[in-house]
């Protein structure tokens, strides 16, 4: 009889790009996979550590499998992901129910690590961070129609408030032809939707070609028959060429979206973060790539409460927000982490006041795409059908304005047929709730 394996991802798109490699080395393995990790013989959380909130979720994951193992419900707990990375030998002294802990350098022998924990030795290994694999198959997670593809890690930007270069490791690419490879068998499995990711996709290609290569590789992505949409995540601001927002503009798949993550607008602020820019430079940044790509939705997140973050410089990243509107937007408070920069720094905002100052900035930016929605209420948009929604009474999916699992939604009705998961369908716009448009199918 096979064991089964269940996988808890959290944390971020590349996080879930790494648990789908473990799976398909699982799979090659001879695990059989189940979705409900609590009811598998050996559960893997592939945890994340970024931030504080996002450390106490894995935490809390780990010990709510950990009581399934004390009831007898579960044979095996292996902690994987950026969590066990950062804190390594600690987890288990301060987690005795787990029983392997591995860096992410360690992921490609992840079928190996399940047997040894499944016959009760406890594992605890941490190699080189550089031997996360990158190239690989994959078990995919997601919706069938579309995934995540993921082109670069580790980061060499080196905010001052980011543990990630710590965790991950400095700046990496694929190779082209190998990201080329990937993508072209995940449209052969019917993905509709790439969402190019890495911690900086405008930096791909620098370490392995000398120069920018998103444009390019962007252009033989294009290339690929079944693809529809290319959709491009975290792209640093001081990387946006010409050639990208041409190579945008030029090439239909590409949708008109950019995740631009600022961090903030005051040039103070942004140095103490080793950041560049201002308020002017970065409004002009963003009327240059509107004025490039006419209609492009702009997706960015803030911090609020940084270090020395006074009144004043709150209040300019407020105005900010108003003045330039971007159609989507998250704002955090700022997480004070350990062996970072920041964290040493003097004047640490107290925890009400970011709190309160990331509340501001949400309740802004709510206003914000409330208008922006009413502005499309009567337009005819491009909908890739997710499914139907029993919970809303009517089908779902997402328009080319709509990044997967952190955007609204498009909920619609249909008269005459059924779409399926993974059909392109035109919805004419008719309202919107809560930032979701709502309409119907044509």
């Amino acid at each position: 009889m096979q064991n089964t394996v269940g996988i808890v991802s959290l944390g971020c798109a590349k996080n879930r790009v790494d648990a789908e490699m473990m799976m398909f080395k699982l799979h090659e393995a001879g695990f059989e996979l189940i979705q409900d990790a609590a009811m598998a013989d050996a559960a893997i959380i592939n945890t994340c550590g970024f931030i504080e909130s996002a450390k106490q979720e894995s935490i809390d994951e780990i010990l709510e499998l950990a009581q399934l193992k004390k009831e007898g419900k579960i044979k095996a707990i292996i902690v994987t992901g950026c969590l066990a990375q950062r804190y390594n030998s600690q987890i288990m002294k301060e987690l005795s129910e787990v029983d392997a802990v591995i860096g992410i350098g360690k992921n490609a022998d992840i079928a190996e690590v399940v047997r040894e924990a499944l016959e009760g030795k406890k594992v605890e290994e941490f190699p080189d961070k550089m031997r996360l694999p990158m190239d690989g198959g994959r078990v995919q997670s997601t919706e069938q129609h579309w995934a995540y593809l993921k082109i670069a890690d580790g980061c060499d930007n080196c905010c001052t408030y980011c543990a990630i270069p710590l965790i991950r490791g400095g700046f990496r690419s694929r190779r082209m032809e190998s990201v080329i490879e990937e993508a072209k068998r995940l449209a052969k499995n019917g993905v509709k939707e790439l969402n190019v990711i890495a911690q900086d996709t405008t930096r791909y290609g620098e370490d392995n070609y000398g120069r920018l290569m998103l444009p390019e590789l962007l252009r033989e992505l294009c290339k690929i028959d079944g693809i529809e949409w290319i959709r491009i995540l975290y792209c640093y601001p001081d990387r946006i060429t010409d050639e990208l927002l041409d190579t945008m503009r030029e090439e239909s798949k590409i949708v008109n979206y950019i995740d631009l993550p600022l961090q903030h607008c005051n040039g103070r602020v942004l140095k103490a973060m080793n950041r560049r820019g201002d308020k002017d430079s970065l409004t002009a940044l963003i009327k240059h790539i509107r004025e490039k790509i006419p209609g492009v939705v702009l997706r960015t997140t803030l911090i609020a409460g940084f270090p020395g973050e006074s009144d004043s410089d709150f209040e300019e990243l407020s105005a900010f927000v108003e003045d330039v509107r971007f159609e989507r937007l998250g704002c955090f408070a700022y997480s004070q982490e350990e062996d970072t920069p920041a964290a040493l720094m003097e004047d640490q905002v107290d925890e009400d006041v970011k709190e309160h100052r990331a509340e501001i900035i949400a309740e802004q930016e709510a206003v914000i795409m409330n208008e922006w929605c009413e502005s499309i209420v009567g337009s005819e948009i491009d909908v890739l059908v997710d499914g139907f929604d029993r919970y809303a009474d009517c089908w779902t999916g997402r328009s080319a304005f709509d990044a997967p699992e952190v955007d609204p939604c498009v909920f619609f009705t249909v008269s005459d047929r059924k779409p399926q998961p993974g059909e392109m369908i035109k919805v004419r716009i008719t309202d919107h709730i809560d930032c979701d448009l709502t309409g119907e199918m044509i």
